[in-house]
């Protein structure tokens, strides 16, 4: 396979997945807003720290509130990261290789960015949880396309590199939404809205079901080991490693090609997380452990162009 069109798929990959993620950050802050004590951190201001634009956004708009963080995330053309920007990105990469994809896969990135687009448009949204939840549904049915109707060769593992390193930096970050609003008093924890705050981001990851069928009531510590450590959930941090070290692994197959950098670096992150508790997360500082495993799979995306897109693959 070419190496321009491996990046291609790659990026296409990563960046259908980054918009889901970003409505599902979206969802979870309103939700929080919901039951928020007044005398909490502002949810918006938080959200913003954790996709790191917070710098951005202040150069753009005044303050932090519902309408301007959802509108710069969802539709700001000039935000390079928001869902608008991130589709019309993956668009343009799925013209690029419109010949290595199945028309169910091109047809469906098309339809993403056109419902995200019209929505841009309007003055406003009458309903922004309805829009967000219709983001995220067409994003797991974009998921289901591509699995069912892409062989698995080549190209296919690139896109699964793509989509589990972005989703699993995203669901990390999803954690630490609750990092960054942590209640006002500890008498607060273990509150009905502390409880709710879990429950939510157990839903932002499409997982309050199963992690209720494996634990049953929620506890901080099994929500961390189902966030970071379920080897069964496609969401947590463990699954997402381990299926991108497949993919980086049969590709390395499929050319002949020794074990590179990034096929270290996703078996040393494999390895680490394999042998790290939830228990030790808490006991430490959690949110400095997330910072960690975001600065590992950013090495990681870096490893994968550095061995795969400088050159020709055969």
């Amino acid at each position: 396979m070419l190496s321009r069109v491996a990046e291609s798929i790659y990026w296409m990959s990563r960046q259908v997945e980054r918009a889901e993620n970003l409505a599902r950050f979206l969802e979870i802050t309103h939700e929080f807003t919901l039951d928020q004590p007044q005398n909490m951190v502002n949810s918006w201001d938080a959200l913003l720290r954790i996709t790191g634009d917070e710098a951005l956004f202040k150069e753009r708009y005044d303050e932090a509130n519902a309408d301007s963080v959802s509108r710069f995330l969802a539709f700001d053309e000039d935000y390079p990261n928001s869902m608008l920007s991130s589709l019309r990105l993956a668009r343009q990469n799925a013209r690029s290789v419109r010949e290595s994809l199945s028309s169910e896969v091109f047809e469906q990135v098309n339809e993403f960015y056109h419902l995200v687009n019209h929505a841009a448009a309007q003055p406003a949204l009458s309903s922004p949880t309805n829009f967000l939840n219709e983001v995220r549904l067409l994003a797991i049915q974009w998921t289901g396309v591509l699995d069912s109707t892409m062989p698995q060769d080549d190209g296919w593992h690139f896109f699964n590199v793509g989509r589990m390193t972005e989703r699993a930096d995203k669901t990390s970050r999803i954690l630490d939404v609750k990092y960054f609003n942590l209640l006002p008093n500890v008498t607060d924890v273990g509150t009905a809205v502390d409880d709710l705050q879990w429950a939510s981001l157990l839903k932002a990851i499409s997982g309050i079901e199963a992690y209720r069928r494996k634990y049953r009531v929620l506890h901080i510590p099994n929500v961390v080991r189902f966030f970071l450590f379920d080897e069964t959930f496609p969401r947590s941090v463990i699954y997402c490693a381990k299926s991108a070290f497949w993919s980086i692994r049969r590709i390395h197959e499929s050319a002949d090609l020794p074990p590179g950098e990034a096929y270290e670096r996703a078996e040393q992150l494999c390895r680490r997380l394999s042998l790290t508790s939830a228990e030790e997360v808490i006991a430490g500082n959690m949110h400095e452990a997330i910072d960690r495993l975001q600065t590992e799979l950013n090495q990681l995306g870096d490893a994968i162009f550095r061995d795969f897109f400088h050159h020709e693959l055969v």
